[in-house]
Order: C-alpha cells, then structure tokens, then sequence
C-alpha cells in the first residue's frame, strides 16, 4: 500500500502513482517471493510504511537495471515518482532479453513440480512398504527365537513397547524409512518384480483397501499376494481410476488447519476493513462538520452582508429625506424672501407716497402763500399797472411751479434711489441669509454623513468581532472533532494491536499444547526406534548365542553339555540384562533430553514473540505519538493562521475606517470650502454690481425696525 494511499484515510485523496508504487512492491514479491513486511502485522505494517522508508531488495545479486527500476517505482512522494510513460522509457525495459524466457521459467515450473511429486511419490512409497515389511519381520523373529524364557522374557518386553504402525507420525516415519532405507529398498524391488501389476493396484488403491491390507498383516497371516493376485478386473480400473485423485486427497487435520488460517486471515481482513472503515466514516464526519461550519460561516457573511446593506439603504434613505427636506426648507425660505421683498417693496412705495403726497401738499400751501404774498405786494403796490401786475404774477407762478416741479422730481428721484439702493440692500440681506442656510444645510448633511459612517464603523467593528468569534469556536469545534477522532483512532488501533497480540500469544500456546500433546507420540516413535535397536542387538546376541552354543556342543564332550549350555544361559542372561538396562537409560535420557529441548524452544519462541510484540507496541506507539504531535502542530499552525488572519483583516478594517473618516473630513473641508468660495463670489459679484450702479457698501444698510428681513 503507498504512503498517500494511507494519508488517504484521513485526506481523502491519491492520484494514480499508486499503481507505480504497487508494481514496485510486485517486483519485490516476485523477487524475493514475499512482499515487503510480509511478517509483520497487517495494522504495524501500516505504521512502518508511514514512517519509514522505501522498501528495496534486500539481496544484491540483483542487476543494476532491475534494482534502479524498483528504486525508481518505490519513490516515497508521489510527485517524484515516474509515470507509466516513464518507466517504459527505463533502461530495464527497454534493455533486449531473450525470447525464451517465459519457456524456460515454465519448464523449471514443470521440473520443480515433477520433482516434488516423485519425492512424495517415493515417501508414499516407502511408508507403504514400511507397513508391510513389519509383518514378515515379525513372524520371521517369532520363528528364529528359541523357547528359552529369556528369549520369551525379551519378547513380551518388546511387544509391550509396541503401537499399531497408523499411529506413527509422518516424522518418525521418515526416521524409520531413513534407517531402513537399504532393507526397504530391496523389498521394494523383489516385491515389483513378483507382483508389478499387483503393486501398482496397492499404490494407487483407496484408504480403505490400505486399511483391509493393514489388519490382514496385523493379524499375523501372511497372505498379500494371493489377496493381491484374487483382485478381479473391475478392482483393478477402479484403482487406476482413482490413481488420478491420489494427489488430491488431504488428511482431516490438514483441512482442519487450513480452515483454522482461512478463518485467522478473515479475522484480519475484517480488522483491517473495519479499520479503513473507520478511517473513512472519520473523514466523512470531518468533511461534514467542515460542510456544517462552511454552512455556518456563509450564513452568518450572508447575514452581516444583508445587514451591511440594510444599513447602506437606510443611509441613502435618511440623505435623499434630509436631502427632500432641505429642498423644501430652501424652496419654502425663497418663497418667503419673494414675499418679504414684496412686503419691504410695498412698504417702501407706501412710504414714499406718503412723503410725496405731504411733500405735495407743502407745495400747494407754500403756493398758496406765496401767491396771497405776491397778491398782497401787489395790491400795495399802486404804480403797477394791472397788466404788469398780471405779467408778473404769471411769471412768478411759473418761477414756483418750475421750483416746485423740479423738487418733486428732486424727491421722485431721491426716493427712487432710496428704493432701489434699499431693494438691493434687502437682496443682499436674503443672499446672505440664503447662505447662511445653505450653509447650515451643509454642515446638517455632512453631520448625517459623519453620523452614519460612525455607525456603519461601529458596526463592522461588531461584525467582525462576531465573525473573529465564530471562526474560533469553529475552529475549537472542528480540532475538537479532530482530536476525538485521532484518540479514537488511536484507542482502536490499540486495541487490534493487543487483540492481535493475544491472538499471537494464543497461537503459539496452542501451538506449544499441541506440541505437548504431541510429544509423547514423538517420544514413543522415538521409543520404537530405540527398540527396534535393542530387537535388533538382541537377534545379533541370539543368533551369537545359537552359533556358540553349536559350537561348543561340537567341541565339548556330552558329559559337559549340561554345564555349558548352563554356563552359556547364564552368560546370555546377563548381556541381555546388560542390554535391557542400557535400553531403559537410553529411553530416559532420550525423553529428558526431548522434554528440555522442547521447553527451551518454547521459551525461546515466546521470548522471540514477546520481543517481536513489543517492537510492533514501540512502533505503534511511535506512530501515535508522531500523529499526535503532528496534529497539536497543525492545530497550533491552524491558530496561529486564524490569528494572523484577524488581526490582518482588523487592520484592513482599520485602516479602511480611518481612510473612510479622512475622505469624510477631506470631502467635508472641501464641500465647505467650496461652497464658501462660491458664496464669496456670489457677494462679490453683487457687490461689485451694486457698486457699478452707484449704491456704495450696502453691507451696512440698516432697515427699519418693521422690515421683513
């Protein structure tokens, strides 16, 4: 499995480079006929190619081209490892090999089989002619011995010691095939000359033909060949029709077995699925929490956005009202200074009629009295005559009606003057006050302005704030999650660590049982062994005796052969004394020596497992810590990247607000300042046009107290 392919578990993703890896791993496989790790379990395996390096070959009688390949397939980060283009642009693959190549290694296949199936050919061989054999040899010991009770004594000691041949395992008889080798081998021959049809039916015949075979024999008559020759034809097709079934049959204990690891290697294939299940049910619940808290997060923008816009709406809305209202107040104060300079007009023209019709009025009484004072004067004067008088009095009326005329119009036009200097005194009076309004309107409007930014600052502040919030309990949650997960994780690949591991030591105490219940089968093999050597030394003594004894009957006179024969007796008895004794010292020490080679094995494989149990514990505590660590390290990464992030963003905002407050001010000085400038330019140009139309400063007109400014 690769390294991203594990990181895959908790990223949830890998690129195809991961088949470039698995054909590494092959080559290792088919190099070294196990993949890498093979021994190591499945769950520590995960944690040593996480942590470790690449595996490599491990023998070097490799070739360059082969080792560089597997080298350049098993690159640890995915980025550096070729492509399938690549690698068949790699010198091993386009290196020229022969085209006989996948012929020789089937003809090797092919021996390697054949070889292995004439090697247990010959074992099957061996061990079915190790049953027969035993028979004759017991019928043939039972007719050399004499009926001596020494000889009988040795026997009923032997067949006391003696088990049925079937109960014999498959390593005692091949000790016992191994020391009877050349005895076998003979028998083998002469019996496949006698009988070769026969022995091939024997071979190749069914467990059950072998068992009727095996109690004829134990029974003690010695009749396989007649009961070999009587097989009719149909027995025999039906032997050579199961020959090809032979190899096929397993022993109970065999099948037993493999049921047993089919069922261990299913235990660590729902181990190993629960785990990558659990991995991926972990990823699933990050990325829907992530899913949740994104959710979350667009939710609140959304939200703050919406209220953002809300209050940017309200904003235009309270402008374009102030702005309505000071169109109304503007438009209501120049309706109002069109009324006042109608009332201040009539007001004036009122006025001046007034002083025109008592000025008037002067002039008539005035003309009256100079007239009453001319008539006077003349009727005083009598030396005038009428006509003078008359000329006079016409003249002089003329005189005053031009003097009077002229002072009216002296009056017409002071008062017109007067009217128009005080009209445009009272323009100026309304300018002014129209700036004075346009100014406070302003200074109104830019207050609202500076108002409202103050509020939306305030509340962005408040947002971001809330949002500084929600990112850090949502980050809380999220590595929160994240650890659970982890000492979860962890707990449960402790947990199939120490499963594993008392399955382990279960394995090996079953199997140390079992090697203890075996034992005294070994041990009686064994004993069977050592008793055949003594059966044997003891026909060799018999045989000894029988030739001595013939021959000191031959050289001895009669008279003495009673005294021989008690001497000879006596001397065999001892030696078979001597033999028993060795037998019985020999049969201990082998079962002490056994007994203490066991336990030192056993003690040995559970040292070597125990160690083993415990370097894969350190590693998986290793890998624990390691994931632990880089975990707190990318939670406190995380952390530092939400605070980096804040305070980056509450110094955007910052400084946006004290941008926004300078624009403000700038946009308020300069408003101010212009409008200023043009109510300057405004006066000025009214006041130079009153200047040009001779009405002098009218700044410091004052109007009478009932004016309507």
């Amino acid at each position: 499995m690769a390294p991203e392919v594990i990181l895959a578990m908790d990223e949830g993703q890998y690129e195809g480079k991961v088949d470039i890896w698995s054909l590494g791993i092959t080559c290792i496989e088919l190099a070294e006929r196990k993949p890498p790790l093979f021994n190591m379990n499945a769950m520590s395996a995960l944690y040593h190619i996480a942590q470790n390096d690449s595996p490599t070959l491990q023998s070097n009688d490799w070739s360059d081209p082969f080792r560089s390949f597997v080298d350049y397939c098993l690159l640890k980060i995915p980025q550096d490892r070729p492509s399938s283009g690549e690698l068949l642009r790699h010198d091993f693959v386009r290196r020229e090999r022969s085209p006989r190549i996948l012929i020789d290694l089937i003809q090797r296949t092919k021996d390697a089989v054949r070889e292995l199936d004439n090697l247990q050919y010959r074992k099957m061989k061996k061990i079915l002619y190790q049953e027969k054999v035993n028979g004759p040899m017991g019928e043939s010991q039972e007719e050399e011995e004499d009926s001596e009770a020494a000889s009988c004594k040795m026997n009923s000691l032997g067949s006391n010691h003696s088990i049925p041949s079937t109960s014999v395992s498959t390593g005692s008889q091949s000790s016992s095939v191994n020391s009877m080798q050349e005895v076998l081998d003979d028998s083998c021959s002469d019996m496949t000359m006698m009988h070769p049809q026969d022995y091939s039916s024997t071979l190749d015949s069914s467990p059950h033909t072998k068992k009727d075979h095996q109690y004829n024999w134990d029974d003690g008559i010695h009749r396989p060949e007649p009961r070999l020759a009587s097989c009719d034809k149909s027995s025999q097709a039906q032997n050579y029709k199961n020959q090809g079934r032979f190899a096929t049959i397993k022993s109970a204990s065999l099948v037993t077995k493999q049921i047993h690891e089919h069922e261990q290697e299913s235990e660590l294939r729902e181990q190993m699925s629960g785990y990558k299940r659990m991995r991926r049910q972990h990823q699933k619940q990050l990325i829907a929490l992530e899913n949740k808290l994104k959710a979350e997060m667009d939710e609140h923008r959304l939200k703050l956005q919406k209220e953002v816009e809300t209050q940017a709406n309200n904003a235009y809305i309270d402008l374009e009202k102030l702005a309505k209202r000071h169109a109304v107040h503007s438009e209501k104060e120049m309706k109002t200074a069109l009324t006042d300079e109608k009332k201040f007009q009539q007001q004036i023209v009122a006025q001046q009629k007034k002083e025109l019709t008592t000025f008037l009025d002067n002039q008539k009484k005035q003309y009256k009295l100079c007239k009453e004072k001319i008539k006077e004067e003349m009727n005083e004067d009598h030396s005038t005559p009428k006509k003078e008088k008359q000329e006079r009095l016409s003249k002089h009326k003329e005189n005053m009606q031009h003097s009077q005329a002229e002072e009216e119009a002296h009056l017409l036009s002071q008062q017109r003057v007067f009217y128009d200097r005080n009209c445009r005194a009272f323009k100026r009076k309304v300018m002014v006050k129209r700036h004075d309004v346009e100014q406070e309107q302003i200074r109104e409007e830019l207050n609202k302005k500076k108002t409202q930014k103050e509020m939306e600052h305030a509340m962005l502040i408040r947002h971001d704030e809330s949002t500084q919030e929600l990112e850090h309990r949502q980050l809380k949650t999220l590595q929160k999650l994240r650890m659970d997960l982890i000492r979860l994780q962890h707990q449960t690949e402790l947990e199939n660590q120490i499963e594993y591991n008392n399955r382990r030591e279960r394995e090996l105490h079953r199997k140390h049982v079992l090697e203890l219940r075996q034992q005294p089968k070994n041990l009686k093999a064994l004993e069977l062994q050592i008793k055949k050597q003594f059966q044997d030394t003891c026909k060799v003594q018999t045989k000894q005796y029988k030739a001595l004894r013939h021959h000191q009957m031959e050289v001895t006179p009669k008279a003495e052969h009673k005294t021989v024969l008690k001497a000879l007796k006596d001397e065999q008895t001892r030696k078979l004394a001597i033999l028993a004794e060795q037998y019985e010292q020999s049969i201990n020490e082998m079962m002490a020596s056994q007994a203490l080679r066991l336990d030192e094995a056993q003690e040995a494989e559970c040292q070597a497992l125990r160690q083993q149990l415990q370097q894969e514990m350190e590693l998986l505590n290793a890998y624990q810590s390691k994931i632990k660590m880089q975990t707190e390290a990318q939670h406190e990464r995380e952390q530092q990247k939400l605070e980096q992030k804040v305070s980056l963003r509450r110094a955007h905002l910052e400084q946006k607000i004290e941008e926004e407050l300078v624009s403000l001010q700038k946009e308020r000085t300069d408003r101010i300042k212009h409008l200023l400038e043009r109510q300057e330019r405004e006066i000025d140009t009214f006041d130079m046009e009153s200047m040009r139309l001779g009405f002098g400063n009218l700044g410091t007109l004052d109007f009478p107290k009932d004016d309507y400014r």
